[in-house]
């Protein structure tokens, strides 16, 4: 397949299926970076609602870096990977104090914020700036899996997805081009499956029933109505042998803070 025809292909399904987000609407960097973090492992129509109530109680970089961790954490509530909220809360915090408020927009200077790794930053100079680099997600590799690797049975490496990535990047407008791979891979998912295993890099996601990452989630929402006494924290989160891990973790992680018998989310 031709780069043009493969090209086509593309185009052709996002014309008639572009996908509505509220960070393809307004395309400000500081909406690229929330919406980037929040996008990490979790499904955009859980996002959706999340981002709009992120960017109503913190219109801007500014405003993030101002607020305390506890408000961020409390409206991340229920979104998972709580972590990412505290390092965006922190990237908030570098690009108001190294950046003078304005969104970095070199890969060196995104790689250097907190919870964004070559990928995130990838995306975020793509959708941001339109800058033509290479980055690769769940939804890409799905699109050149089932494109250019579709008889093989060998393990594909992102450096070799790089190369077809780049080969086949639309350099004139590497913005949409991207949000037409994304959707277009969304759909391929729903008709045939991710192959993601065909990845080398593909691991499976634990199910979060009964997991540590479980207990986590529900130890934080446990403690957005305020700070509870370890026992009554026991109580509300139906304690088991998961419980001690999970608030270790959290305390090591400045998730949460201990004093004494209470446990409180970090402010």
């Amino acid at each position: 397949m031709s780069t043009q025809e493969f090209q086509e292909i593309v185009w052709q399904h996002y014309h008639e299926n572009r996908r509505d987000m509220p960070w393809r609407d307004n395309i400000d960097p500081y909406y690229i970076l929330v919406s980037e973090i929040m996008l990490q492992q979790t499904q955009v129509d859980r996002v959706k609602p999340k981002f709009a109530a992120f960017i109503a109680q913190f219109p801007d970089i500014l405003s993030l870096a101002n607020t305390k961790l506890y408000d961020v954490l409390r409206l991340w509530s229920g979104l998972g990977y709580n972590r990412r909220a505290k390092f965006l809360w922190q990237a908030a915090q570098k690009i108001e104090a190294d950046f003078n408020g304005k969104m970095p927009a070199t890969l060196e200077e995104l790689i250097a914020l907190p919870g964004v790794g070559k990928n995130t930053a990838g995306a975020i100079l793509a959708y941001a700036f339109n800058q033509p680099v290479v980055f690769i997600e769940t939804n890409i590799r799905t699109v050149y899996f089932h494109h250019f690797f579709a008889d093989s049975a060998e393990t594909v490496n992102d450096v070799e997805l790089s190369e077809l990535v780049e080969a086949t990047l639309d350099k004139e407008n590497p913005r949409e081009w991207y949000w037409a791979l994304m959707d277009y891979g969304v759909f391929l998912k729903r008709q045939y499956g991710g192959r993601l295993s065909q990845s080398r890099h593909y691991k499976k996601q634990t199910p979060l029933k009964g997991s540590l990452r479980e207990m986590r989630g529900n130890i934080l929402k446990a403690l957005v109505g305020g700070g509870l006494s370890n026992n009554e924290l026991r109580q509300k989160v139906l304690a088991d042998e998961r419980f001690e891990p999970a608030l270790k973790s959290l305390e090591q992680e400045g998730l949460i803070t201990i004093e004494g018998n209470k446990v409180s989310l970090a402010s």
